[in-house]
């Protein structure tokens, strides 16, 4: 099994690239990789409960994130910074998550035999 992590960085209102992480992550997940997400910057807003981005015009695929239980994609991440520079705690989040400081993402990071950002 290889250890797999994604890692989003971008807003989940600019283009696609949360959904394109989603749909990586699932099928790492299908195909029996160790796959994990790391959300960071903006990304973190991905999570946040109560989004209604249909208002907005935007397909609401937030949640599917909820979906990655399902698919046993429990190793979900994000940046405490992150966190603390949007006004968010970890009771925010649609999913429950693993808050990591800077020190833990680079330990996190190096322990990856790929990592795919998006």
């Amino acid at each position: 099994m290889i250890n797999v992590l994604v890692m989003s960085q971008c807003s989940p209102f600019d283009d696609l690239n949360i959904r394109d992480a989603l749909d990586m992550t699932l099928i790492f997940a299908a195909v029996d990789q160790n796959v994990s997400w790391l959300f960071s910057g903006p990304a973190v807003l991905a999570l946040k409960k109560h989004q209604q981005p249909n208002n907005i015009g935007l397909k609401d695929f937030f949640k599917n994130i909820k979906t990655l239980e399902i698919y046993d994609v429990e190793n979900i991440f994000v940046c405490e910074k992150s966190l603390l520079d949007y006004g968010l705690n970890k009771h925010d989040l649609l999913i429950e998550a693993k808050a990591l400081n800077f020190s833990q993402q680079q330990t996190l990071i190096k322990a990856q035999q790929h990592v795919v950002n998006l």
